[in-house]
């Protein structure tokens, strides 16, 4: 807290709150329209080609709230951390998942989400099941980036896909 006095800030008391613990979360959303507006639109931008923007328009996550109605899966945990024991080797993991199709009620958050839009559309019926990893590490070159590869595999009704992507978080 600061006091101001002749427009100078002068310190009262030193206040930090900081969350004690972090936990990450993955879960699937349908996003067509949304994916359609920035992805796809690169494949005709006012008559232009720039298909060849696109794959880096995919690389870059999102970072938005996403509405409760999109979620098509459970939510999983990936990993839990307790904030005050971090050391600079925990920003670096990899964590399997499953996420079972589903209609989840979801509490809304005054949190945004990371969307990490996938190559495939992936179509699903209730019970199919998304398995993979995650794995996030600091950029080698820049370590304020993060490097993001998931990996999974659908064995749907409704088709087969196995994939590995790649994202760079700025």
């Amino acid at each position: 807290m600061h006091a101001i006095k002749g427009g100078k800030f002068n310190m009262v008391n030193d206040v930090v709150v900081l969350p004690d613990k972090a936990s990450l979360y993955l879960t699937a959303i349908e996003d067509a329209e949304y994916k359609d507006d920035k992805i796809e639109f690169w494949n005709n931008v006012y008559g232009f080609d720039m298909s060849c923007i696109k794959k880096q328009a995919m690389m870059e996550p999102l970072v938005d709230t996403v509405d409760q109605k999109q979620i098509v899966t459970n939510c999983h945990l990936l990993k839990t951390k307790d904030i005050s024991k971090t050391i600079p080797e925990d920003a670096s993991f990899t964590a399997p998942f499953k996420l079972i199709a589903e209609r989840p009620k979801s509490r809304a958050t005054h949190w945004k989400q990371t969307v990490l839009y996938l190559e495939d559309v992936l179509t699903i019926c209730e019970g199919d099941a998304i398995t993979g990893s995650m794995t996030v590490a600091p950029n080698k070159k820049n370590p304020r980036d993060v490097d993001i590869m998931v990996k999974y595999s659908l064995s749907g009704r409704r088709g087969v896909v196995s994939r590995v992507q790649f994202y760079k978080m700025r």
